[in-house]
């Protein structure tokens, strides 16, 4: 079988089965929906290992696999490379962690929100999980748009799954502003189309400097609403309405990922980028991250600090991929480590929100306090976590936020204002790391408050995938390393 061959065929399982099983839990009684989850998102992240096993023993040459064309026209496709065999792996795979945790989560005896193993919920959530490969090895712009719209349906039906006014305004929310974000990429492939014949990403390298700045800046408006990004932010924090292994999903792996993934592969695909493109990523970039922070300060609600701190991680990955434009290949490694780093780090984030959701009833942080006395493996995966998104050695988020720093040094040599941006952007990694110490203070130390005193046993699937999520954390950045070079 031809290495190709192989990849493209995996590659569509990887999608197809998702979307097959999400249909099949739809049909089928309750009961088995969970477990048809579970094993759609298990064969569809064995595909993924498999394209990268394939992959790596053909010397890690990008290939694209052209799947619908009209004459010379591409509709659809696949592209095989570094950036796309590293995330399609771990998108699905944590995308499989958050469906064993849910398996606890979503029962009657979570304490915040009883409940039962609907079929609706691992219908969208297995179709969610099947989107995300279909999203990062599409070569095409068309591609891009069908699993980006699908993203979309997804977190709408899964943000408002408890039907209470608070989740339908969010689901609602999530969904008209990444909608009116994704004319970008509409506007992106009809210019894309009408100049080159065809909808290949790899075509933008063909247009010339004014065009190319125009379809690129569509993009990163697009990729702007779906990675919540000023002026697009709103939708997410009001997304904390949905189940915390929704949230979970939708902040380490998916809906919000969408948006820096598709940026990324545009930068791949265009040749030399114009720097108008790398000046309005840097500033909307440096402008998001110093927001996010101010936002983070008030916040009780350890799900909504948790989302402000994502739109601001996101913000290092969108500074460290404009900042490549200045020629700093080690900013753009950087930023797709981060992508990689944050999934893990940031899932077992709101894995611990949720556990604290589940074992004692609330995720309010002035009611939090003790953990490491009364539920040390949760206090220990909050430490790891918040140490990890505040970029602390030897935790995976250093070691990208490091590379996103000294590329973009590197890239502003010569350049005051650059330089500025860059420090400033280091100013707030350290005020990051400053407040998220204030917060393990409060909820680790100390003697029990009353609702961790009173805490219920936690279930041994949500202590697998924290287990396996810690783990992570401390190792994703080495397979990115010597995965990206």
């Amino acid at each position: 079988m031809q290495p190709a061959f192989a990849m493209s065929f995996l590659g569509l399982a990887a999608i197809a089965i998702p979307f097959i099983a999400g249909i099949v839990i739809a049909l089928l009684p309750r009961a088995a929906g969970r477990w048809i989850s579970i094993g759609a998102s298990t064969l569809s992240l064995v595909a993924t290992i498999a394209i990268a096993a394939v992959f790596a023993s053909q010397g890690m040459q990008s290939q694209t696999v052209d799947l619908v064309s009209i004459g010379s026209c591409t509709i659809l496709g696949l592209v095989f490379d570094k950036v796309s065999v590293l995330l399609a792996p771990a998108f699905v795979g944590i995308g499989l962690i958050v469906t064993i945790y849910s398996l606890s989560y979503m029962s009657a005896n979570n304490r915040e929100h009883p409940d039962a193993p609907r079929r609706r919920f691992y219908a969208f959530l297995t179709v969610f999980i099947g989107a995300m490969p279909g999203l990062v090895f599409a070569s095409t712009i068309v591609g891009q748009l069908v699993f980006f719209e699908i993203t979309g349906a997804c977190s709408w039906a899964l943000i408002g799954y408890y039907h209470t006014a608070e989740s339908n305004k969010g689901a609602m929310k999530a969904l008209i502003i990444t909608h009116i974000a994704s004319v970008g990429l509409y506007i992106a492939a009809a210019l894309l189309f009408i100049n080159t014949g065809t909808f290949e990403l790899t075509a933008i390298a063909q247009l010339d400097p004014t065009l190319k700045t125009y379809v690129m800046l569509a993009i990163l408006i697009a990729a702007w609403g779906k990675s919540a990004q000023l002026p697009f932010y709103m939708w997410l924090p009001s997304a904390m309405a949905a189940p915390t292994p929704v949230s979970a999903y939708l902040h380490g792996a998916s809906m919000v990922k969408v948006g820096v993934v598709i940026f990324a592969r545009s930068l791949i695909s265009a040749g030399t980028v114009p720097e108008a493109v790398g000046w309005v990523g840097v500033i909307g970039a440096i402008v998001t991250l110093v927001f996010s922070f101010f936002m983070y300060l008030p916040q009780k609600d350890l799900k909504r600090l948790l989302a402000f701190s994502t739109i601001s991680q996101l913000s290092y990955i969108f500074l460290g991929l404009s900042l490549s434009v200045f020629g700093s290949q080690l900013a753009f490694q950087g930023s797709v480590a981060h992508i990689f780093n944050h999934a893990f780090a940031k899932t077992l984030f709101f894995l611990v929100a949720g556990t604290l959701s589940y074992t004692t009833g609330t995720r309010m942080l002035p009611k939090i306090k003790g953990l490491m006395k009364k539920m040390p493996l949760v206090g220990i995966a909050f430490g790891v976590a918040a140490l990890a998104i505040a970029g602390v050695p030897p935790l995976n988020g250093f070691f990208s936020k490091f590379a996103i720093f000294a590329g973009g040094f590197q890239a502003a040599s010569g350049n005051w204002i650059l330089t500025t941006i860059v420090i400033v952007g280091l100013i707030e990694t350290i005020c990051c790391f400053a407040w998220f110490l204030k917060v393990m203070d409060g909820a680790l130390l100390g003697e029990p408050s009353e609702v961790v005193a009173a805490a219920q046993p936690v279930p041994r699937s949500m202590v697998v995938a924290l287990v396996v999520l810690i783990v992570m954390t401390f190792v994703s950045s080495g397979i990115a390393a010597a995965w990206l070079g």
